[in-house]
């Protein structure tokens, strides 16, 4: 009998050590999980594993990108991640083109249920495939005037800043175009490459080495100014149509997200993680490599910029024609 009680009392001990153990856990004790809401390839995966691999070597765990693509805007991603736990093992890679999913009649929420941990961003720029007739973007609209709706043009999933660049140029140049949408920016760049599309509209950062090894040629940038590429200058679009203006230029927002109502003492680890990741070598290399600008944002201020994205696209595609939803519906303001 007195066996018996000993045993229990150690195997009480032991239950209840272990409780204390697992509430008192330190955050991560586990590997992590990156749904990817983007195809592999694509300048938000990329960035991503790259910030998640240092991520993961400042907090001692692996944190494993996993893309989820498809829907509208990224939309079964986003309901993949939000779907899972709030305990900080999931985070979402998005970027700026995930707040349109709601007006498009893909995620059912504002963008508003997320934290927001923003890389950086590259502009867009409108490339044509090696052999396409056109040597500048005044040849490219006045053949698209003559022939409309003759030109296929890819980019990433309707509702990304691709497509609203694609929607943006063809109102502001007067034109109509065949807007071919891929699950990810270099699915699309693929297309152009091998001829299935004559045109492209992605970032430098994610068209960079297509561009410098000729398999793209830049004709025109998204933006109000050239920029510089390689000792050569992309010509703005803006100089030739003005009226691009009137609903350009967009810019990309590249980075990750947790569910708002994860544990405040996460989002700091994140933070802190996140932080250090952004110095070091490896991301300061890719942001000066590839063209694209390191913002290493978080908190109420990257939670500002996607609710202004979330009003400036939504309002946009409603008013080019191509949101199913009004966004008043989900209590999006006009900006």
């Amino acid at each position: 009998m007195k066996k018996l009680c000993i045993l229990a009392l150690v195997c009480l001990i032991a239950i209840t050590g272990a409780f204390a153990q697992g509430s008192g856990e330190v955050y991560p004790s586990r590997d992590i999980t990156n749904v990817m809401v983007w195809g592999a390839g694509g300048g938000t995966d990329l960035a991503n594993r790259l910030v998640m691999a240092e991520m993961g070597k400042i907090l001692n765990v692996n944190i494993n990108v996993n893309n989820v693509t498809g829907g509208v805007g990224g939309s079964i991603g986003l309901f993949e991640a939000y779907g899972r736990e709030a305990d900080g093992y999931t985070l979402v890679g998005v970027s700026e083109s995930c707040v349109t999913s709601s007006v498009q009649g893909g995620f059912d929420k504002r963008m508003n249920v997320w934290d927001f941990f923003i890389i950086g961003g590259s502009p867009d720029v409108l490339s044509v495939t090696p052999n396409a007739p056109f040597n500048t973007i005044v040849e490219l609209v006045e053949y698209c005037k003559a022939h409309p709706g003759e030109v296929r043009i890819g980019g990433s999933a309707a509702g990304s800043i691709h497509h609203l660049n694609v929607l943006g140029f063809c109102n502001g140049a007067g034109i109509e175009m065949n807007f071919i949408p891929y699950d990810s920016s270099a699915g699309s760049q693929n297309a152009a490459m091998t001829g299935e599309v004559t045109c492209v509209i992605t970032s430098v950062q994610e068209q960079a080495e297509l561009l410098k090894a000729g398999k793209l040629r830049p004709l025109g940038m998204m933006t109000p100014n050239e920029f510089e590429f390689e000792g050569k200058t992309i010509p703005s679009a803006f100089d030739f149509y003005p009226a691009l203006a009137d609903y350009l230029p967009l810019e990309q927002q590249i980075g990750f997200a947790i569910r708002k109502d994860a544990p405040e003492s996460v989002k700091a680890t994140l933070q802190d993680a996140f932080t250090k990741a952004m110095a070091t070598e490896a991301v300061q290399n890719y942001g000066r490599d590839r063209y694209f600008t390191l913002k290493g944002l978080y908190g109420e201020e990257a939670n500002k910029i996607f609710d202004n994205l979330e009003a400036t696209f939504c309002w946009t595609l409603w008013d080019l024609g191509a949101a199913k939803i009004e966004p008043s519906k989900f209590g999006i303001e006009r900006p």
